[in-house]
């Protein structure tokens, strides 16, 4: 979300720290019965002039601009601008947006970041057997499924050659039948994170320890290592196939791609015969390219033949896969771009994927010992008792003992956090048509929850406490927004609806908007200078416009180009270029072309009509009546700077 307009201007930008008042920060400025320390005034300053040096006059300009924006500010709270709730509500998602890097540990998100760019570099190629898991799994299917998983990787361990054969057995991955538990090859962000680090973290040939991702427990085998091929872009010719077709249409199927690598060979072009007859439509009107891609996207009989062509513009023998027979020609190889690059995109990529709960796992364990959490997990035990199989469907009511209960089941910070809060919890989460079933697991997870949330929420409600940029920036936000609502109000806005005051004001400053002498002209940009000798002729003999384009634009449109306008001196480089009187001149340069500019007229100066500068005159009358704003709210005020302070700021 963007800030709005006003947050641009001179002193939104400004970090409003707030400083105690000490012997080594002095008071700079008293408005009424505030005080502002140097030490706020300064920060404000050099974080808006950075790059400049300091002198008197520029402190001396500051102060009043940062004295008319605190008056402002102080008018908005006076009259409730801050309490108003819309203006609550606009603070409040300013805040959340804010808050979002101070509740992660960024430490963590950024080794994550360069870990995946450098598993990035290789490409691992793996077989797994896994042994599934119900989506909510009770603690005797968890175990039952670990022991299974650890007596296959003990025969495993035993045989390792064996290994594709134990995951054709055993394998609960419905693709293990037909590819032995062979994944090919694939990289970093293409895998669950825990599958994905055991790949990349087991020797080739070795036997990972059992590991659990959502799907289940798993072990691998990483076969191969290879340095990454990047990402390569190719176009295709394809004639579809399906399972069960007769042999005929098989035959006649491989002999139609076979009589178009024949064209090809003969030197037809690829994107013609692709837009003829490849079957897949969506590349062929495009000649057959389609979107970059890299390893693990495409099935490997079509990945393999694409990274197999050397140089763009080569293209494969007809080659079949699962979806049919195709010919690929190769456009470009895209190695794997900078670090640099890619960091955002990898940023970004690792938001949605699972590993991104790490930093806010990490960043919780920190809070916990930070803030010298405790728990007694033996206060469970009600909720054990008390929580059936009623809570799924919604149906389930909290004890009264439990719902007046003060026990603490942790403490976080000093606070205690009881059994009546985690009761209210669980009521509050408690959803009908849920299928899970183990109740006992289900308070587990909800008391994680409960515990992680609260955290969180902890944490950030003491942000502006905790950290001083923090409060700056959000009193930073909070004062853009309170100005920009009451400037709308007494100043763009008003300027815009109030008709009768933007006239008057007109009317009084007529002068302030003024034509200066204006030219009335045609200019003729023309090919070459025999051109330019044919316009000069005819407007010498009176000729038009509409007359000189018609006589040179006979055979070509090219020939003759007219601008006509009326114009200031300084609004068309060619008309300094030439007298300024009325008369026809020329052959002038026009940017490289030839061109007669023909002055028919020059008009004095004179003001604007009221449509011609409106929009001049709206800005204009804005500044007016923020002027005025301004002068008002000086006058109802007592200011006072100490100018020595000021002046010592280095």
């Amino acid at each position: 979300m963007m800030m709005r307009t006003v947050l641009c201007a001179l002193f939104t930008a400004a970090l409003l720290t707030a400083s105690a008042q000490t012997e080594n920060d002095p008071v700079l400025l008293r408005i009424d019965d505030k005080e502002i320390t140097r030490a706020e005034f300064e920060a404000i300053y050099k974080k808006n002039n950075r790059d400049s040096a300091i002198t008197k006059e520029d402190l001396d300009e500051y102060i009043e601009l940062f004295i008319n924006f605190k008056l402002k500010v102080s008018e908005a709270e006076a009259i409730g601008r801050d309490t108003a709730s819309h203006f609550v509500r606009e603070l409040a998602g300013y805040r959340e947006q804010l808050a979002r890097p101070y509740l992660v540990d960024k430490s963590v998100t950024d080794s994550l970041v360069s870990e995946a760019y450098e598993r990035m570099k290789t490409e691992v190629r793996a077989s797994h057997i896994l042994i599934k898991l119900p989506p909510d799994p009770s603690p005797s299917d968890t175990l039952a499924a670990y022991k299974k998983i650890t007596d296959i990787r003990e025969k495993a361990m035993k045989k390792p050659e064996k290994f594709n054969d134990f995951a054709k057995s055993f394998s609960e991955d419905p693709s293990a039948a037909s590819n032995a538990g062979d994944l090919g090859y694939f990289t970093s962000l293409q895998m669950v994170y825990p599958f994905e680090s055991a790949a990349y973290n087991t020797p080739v040939g070795e036997i990972s320890m059992p590991l659990r991702t959502r799907f289940g427990y798993h072990i691998l085998k990483p076969t191969d290592r290879r340095e990454a091929r990047g990402q390569i872009k190719v176009a295709h010719i394809m004639v579809r196939t399906e399972q069960g077709d007769p042999a005929e249409v098989a035959e006649n199927n491989e002999k139609r791609i076979r009589e178009v690598h024949a064209r090809l060979r003969d030197g037809d072009d690829f994107a013609d015969l692709a837009g003829k007859f490849s079957d897949d439509r969506s590349s062929a009107a495009r000649g057959g390219e389609l979107p970059a891609f890299g390893t693990g996207k495409m099935v490997s009989e079509f990945e393999e033949a694409a990274y197999s062509l050397d140089k763009p513009g080569d293209f494969t023998e007809p080659f079949s896969s699962p979806y049919g027979w195709h010919i690929v020609k190769l456009i470009e190889k895209i190695p794997l771009r900078p670090y640099e690059e890619m960091e955002k995109e990898l940023r970004n990529r690792i938001a949605k994927d699972g590993r991104s709960d790490i930093p806010k796992r990490t960043f919780i364990a920190a809070r916990k010992k930070e803030y010298d959490f405790k728990e007694n997990r033996k206060r469970l035990k009600p909720f054990y008792k008390s929580v059936d199989t009623s809570y799924f469907s919604g149906n389930w009511t909290l004890p009264d003992k439990l719902e007046k209960s003060k026990k603490a089941l942790f403490t976080l910070d000093g606070i205690d956090y009881t059994q009546a809060d985690f009761g209210a919890f669980m009521t509050k989460r408690m959803r009908s048509g849920r299928t899970l079933t183990d109740v006992n697991n289900m308070i587990d997870e909800q008391y994680e929850e409960f515990v992680n949330s609260t955290v969180m929420d902890y944490e950030n409600s003491i942000l502006e406490e905790k950290y001083p940029e923090f409060r700056a920036l959000i009193n930073e936000y909070r004062d853009g927004i309170l100005l920009f609502d009451l400037t709308d109000e007494k100043v763009w806005s008003r300027a815009v609806s109030d008709s009768a005051g933007l006239a008057e004001y007109y009317a009084a400053h007529q002068d302030d908007f003024m034509w200066e002498e204006r030219a009335g002209f045609d200019i003729y940009t023309v090919e070459d200078e025999a051109a330019a000798e044919k316009v000069l002729k005819m407007l010498d003999k009176g000729r038009n416009q509409d007359e000189i384009r018609e006589a040179l634009n006979e055979k070509s449109a090219l020939k003759v180009r007219v601008e006509s306008g009326l114009k200031e001196r300084e609004a068309n480089p060619l008309l300094g270029e030439v007298e300024w009187a009325p008369g026809i001149y020329g052959p002038v340069d026009n940017d490289g072309r030839t061109a007669v500019v023909h002055i028919k007229e020059i008009q004095a100066p004179r003001p604007k009509a009221f449509d011609e500068a409106r929009g001049l005159i709206t800005a204009a009358y804005q500044s007016y009546l923020d002027d005025q704003w301004v002068e008002t709210l000086r006058a109802s005020h007592e200011v006072e700077v100490n100018r020595e302070v000021l002046h010592g700021i280095r």
